[in-house]
């Protein structure tokens, strides 16, 4: 089979990857792609929001599946435009994909199902949600309501830190359009989570856990980012809370979605918070996570074309998913200066560093040029580690790091540091 990959981040790299092990893939294409996907696939300059290329080129290769990456495309409409013509397509389609696209709209449908979550109220006006935060007084969350590439949540711990995030996003439009509304929520005090699954209508098979680190500096310090590091399996999660999450959580809200008459069908993300009275919702995606995506899938043992497939033909609910029993962390290399303003174009060097032996570099900012691999992005590379234990994989992970170079490299010193002090 040939598959085309949409998407240039560290996420496609890793699903490429994944699928290229398959012995019934022939061919992987990325579209875009980037400098690393290059290894594993070959890289087809069509961008991933020009729909009508795409399918052309899926016509003219004879590509059997086309697996989408990345938010944006899925709620502009890829999976509809690909499905109107026919064409094999994983992913949910753009009305599925709101639960992603729309904080307002995902909150919405947990409290239409009884979903736990934190309370709160969204607005389009300035002024009344200025007045609210008055009224509730910090700490507390405020999220554009729109796709910000994972930047768009800011956890104010003062009141004026609340007042100044209200003002970047709904007057000085920080982040676009995706802040003409803001979702204003409780703050949810606890550890969290991420749950990835696999979706096909009703069917869910969720995955391995996941914990991400969403702040730039060590010790969460720091604004948001997309994510500077995960580790997987989190060992101190057990299968029975595995369970709780997806009998009150992740199942209802793919049965509400197809009783709503929009199914799901892709990956769903849960975003969760292991608080006192349980487990509740941070945010669903549609779609892996990235970084999550580059510690699940090297873990995942089963044939992933097999998944993607079974969800796409509406038989998830033949498939068994098989996992190694090891751990992995990846530490994200990022550029000076992410997520703010950084520079492009640094030379990267130390790739192929014999100490890397039980790691796997997957590519999220990089291009190849005449003089060699640079730095094209925020995010650079995910450096995923292996090992049988949690020790072993991150020790691996920063091996790696520590052999890559490129000017103004940033990465966070703990990633995985909180399973190990529960541990000790």
């Amino acid at each position: 089979m040939n598959v085309l990959v949409v998407g240039n981040g560290g996420r496609e790299h890793a699903i490429a990857w994944k699928l290229a092990q398959s012995p019934k893939v022939e061919r992987v294409y990325c579209a875009p792609g980037n400098g690393g996907t290059l290894e594993v696939a070959q890289n087809v300059p069509i961008p991933a929001d020009d729909f009508a290329a795409l399918a052309q080129f899926v016509k003219d290769e004879g590509i059997d599946l086309t697996v989408v990456g990345p938010e944006a495309p899925l709620l502009a409409g890829i999976v509809d435009f690909f499905t109107q013509r026919g064409l094999p397509i994983f992913g949910p389609t753009a009305m599925a994909a709101k639960i992603e696209g729309s904080k307002s709209f995902a909150k919405r449908l947990m409290q239409r199902y009884q979903i736990p979550t934190a309370a709160y109220e969204s607005f389009i006006d300035y002024q009344s949600a200025l007045a609210y935060v008055r009224q509730q007084g910090a700490p507390i969350v405020i999220k554009a309501d729109g796709l910000a590439a994972g930047k768009g949540v800011i956890v104010a711990r003062t009141l004026a830190e609340a007042e100044q995030a209200l003002f970047q996003i709904m007057q000085a439009g920080e982040f676009g359009q995706a802040g003409s509304r803001v979702v204003v929520e409780e703050y949810m005090e606890g550890e969290e989570l991420t749950l990835l699954s696999f979706v096909d209508g009703e069917t869910v098979l969720p995955m391995i856990t996941v914990q991400d680190h969403k702040a730039v500096f060590d010790g969460d310090k720091g604004p948001n980012t997309g994510g500077m590091g995960t580790y997987a399996p989190v060992p101190h999660v057990s299968d029975e809370l595995v369970q709780r999450i997806v009998e009150t959580i992740v199942r209802p809200a793919a049965q509400g979605m197809v009783q709503d008459g929009i199914p799901f069908r892709g990956i769903l993300y849960t975003g969760l918070m292991l608080t006192v009275e349980g487990p509740k919702v941070v945010e669903f995606n549609a779609r892996f996570g990235d970084p999550e995506a580059q510690v699940v899938l090297p873990l995942l043992e089963t044939d992933l074309l097999d998944v993607l497939l079974a969800a796409v033909n509406g038989e998830l609910a033949s498939v068994e998913l098989k996992w190694k029993q090891e751990n992995a962390v990846c530490v994200i290399m990022a550029s000076a200066g992410y997520p703010g303003d950084y520079r492009r174009g640094e030379a990267i060097s130390g790739l192929d560093h014999p100490a890397a032996k039980r790691t796997v570099v997957f590519h999220a900012g990089t291009k190849r040029t005449e003089e060699g691999l640079v730095t094209n992005g925020g995010r650079v590379l995910g450096v995923t580690g292996l090992g049988k234990n949690l020790v072993e994989a991150r020790e691996a992970a920063y091996k790696g790091v520590q052999a890559i170079h490129f000017a103004g490299a940033h990465y966070r010193t703990d990633i995985g540091e909180k399973a190990l002090r529960r541990q000790s």
